[in-house]
């Protein structure tokens, strides 16, 4: 039996997969920086092994994965070449492995990683199975009745799958240092489009999944009259939102998500379709009430007499989106966004539209650009931003006492860089405020 060392096991993808082999009986290590993240928690707990990087860490049995973050000069992947090591990037390895089960993947421009999370807790309340999400949390089941994976846009990476089944949940423009606009992002999905086997659930709100082709049946759900699933009468509550399902006209039944917003409505329509077209029944479905939802997506705590959120909101739609869940969650609170722009390139392509979805905020912090290992620097400055946005401050990480002023509000700690550390700098102002209650 082989050993299986993941280069950048640290990664969201990476630690995921390492469970999953993990789960699945083999033996797993990994390499990486020193630096902690969240995703190495699940890993220590399941005492897989974590080491620096080091050409010393490959030997010629092993089977290397390599992190799609990692150059081909990488000491370790350069070792492994020269050893003859069986070797894979991320997603082709991912896509060998998942020829094993019958895969569902999860793909959009926004909401894959929570509709990757919603549909793995309904499935996995019905069936032995395993999954793969994109906030690092995998699971493996050798007797898995299906494979729930996120399948990753950037690069094409998700040619490398063909998938039984396909949700897709939006086409947008993002990862502007890759696509060159909304028509390329569109061909990537066109193409996996192509690729899929069985079927392909689409979100029929969406201007542009709505031109998808396919030799494989298309199901649209969505808000909007025509989709073959729709949700209406939709409620509110202190328990989250209430919907009808009707299918082409018909009603179906009633579902619950402990979730506020459009775009949660959107990805529970999706797992309800998928489930229907396999025919599981709604009683069985209904679990969506019990979703706990993923990590860094709207991941809150009420200390004191403020709600602090960590999410991973980068791009102007999904900060539209976590403001709305926001207020629609906290009608009579003021909502405060905390701002960290990912990557330069992002920033300057959308410095209006971020400046017009953070205006719905009662008050805007910004904080310096991330650059991310792709680009560590750029000519645009986190000013260029502030200048387009009125009641806006710039926030100093050795200064985050500024928002103890926000008495009864919602702190929303929003960005894919490491907005968190933001968070951590705030935990002691935090703990003065209940001292001193």
């Amino acid at each position: 039996m082989t050993t299986y060392h993941l280069i950048g096991i640290k990664g969201t993808g990476m630690s995921a997969l390492a469970q999953i082999l993990y789960d699945s009986g083999e033996t797993v290590q990994g390499s990486d920086v020193g630096k902690h993240f969240f995703t190495e928690e699940a890993l220590l707990e399941k005492n897989i092994p974590i080491l620096p990087f080091s050409k010393d860490n490959i030997k010629a049995e092993y089977t290397i994965i390599a992190g799609n973050a990692f150059p081909d000069d990488h000491e370790e992947i350069e070792e492994a070449k020269r050893l003859g090591c069986k070797f894979y990037r991320y997603h082709d390895f991912l896509g060998d492995w998942l020829k094993k089960f019958r895969s569902i993947a999860i793909t959009g421009s926004h909401g894959k990683t929570s509709t990757t999370g919603l549909l793995a807790h309904v499935l996995n309340e019905a069936f032995p199975i395993s999954h793969l999400i994109g906030d690092g949390t995998g699971k493996g089941h050798v007797d898995s009745e299906y494979f729930v994976f996120e399948a990753c846009e950037y690069r094409r990476h998700f040619l490398s799958y063909e998938p039984d089944y396909a949700i897709m949940t939006n086409i947008d423009f993002d990862h502007p240092d890759y696509f060159t606009s909304v028509d390329d992002v569109f061909s990537a999905f066109q193409e996996m489009a192509d690729r899929v086997k069985k079927g392909i659930i689409a979100c029929g709100d969406d201007k542009y999944l709505q031109r998808i082709t396919a030799n494989v049946p298309v199901l649209y759900y969505g808000l909007e009259p025509g989709n073959d699933f729709q949700a209406r009468n939709i409620k509110t509550s202190e328990e989250g939102t209430v919907f009808d399902v009707f299918i082409r006209s018909n009603y179906y039944d009633t579902f619950t998500i402990p979730m506020y917003g459009d775009h949660h409505i959107l990805n529970a329509l999706s797992v309800i379709t998928l489930c229907h077209y396999e025919g599981i029944p709604a009683k069985e479905v209904k679990s969506l009430s019990s979703f706990g939802g993923v990590k860094r997506r709207f991941t809150e705590k009420r200390v004191n007499d403020q709600i602090i959120i960590d999410d991973y909101a980068h791009h102007p739609r999904e900060i539209r989106a976590t403001i709305e869940s926001a207020q629609k969650k906290y009608p009579d609170k003021e909502i405060v966004a905390i701002f960290q722009p990912h990557t330069f390139t992002r920033t300057k392509t959308f410095l209006q539209e971020f400046a017009d979805s953070l205006e719905g905020a009662d008050f805007i912090y910004l904080c310096e650009i991330f650059g991310s290992a792709r680009e560590e620097a750029g000519q645009l400055t986190i000013g260029d931003l502030q200048a387009l946005i009125e009641d806006c401050e710039l926030l100093d990480i050795n200064h985050t006492e500024v928002l103890t002023k926000h008495k009864d509000s919602v702190l929303i700690f929003m960005g894919a860089g490491d907005i968190q550390k933001f968070i951590e700098a705030y935990k002691p102002e935090i703990h003065t405020q209940v001292l001193n209650k």
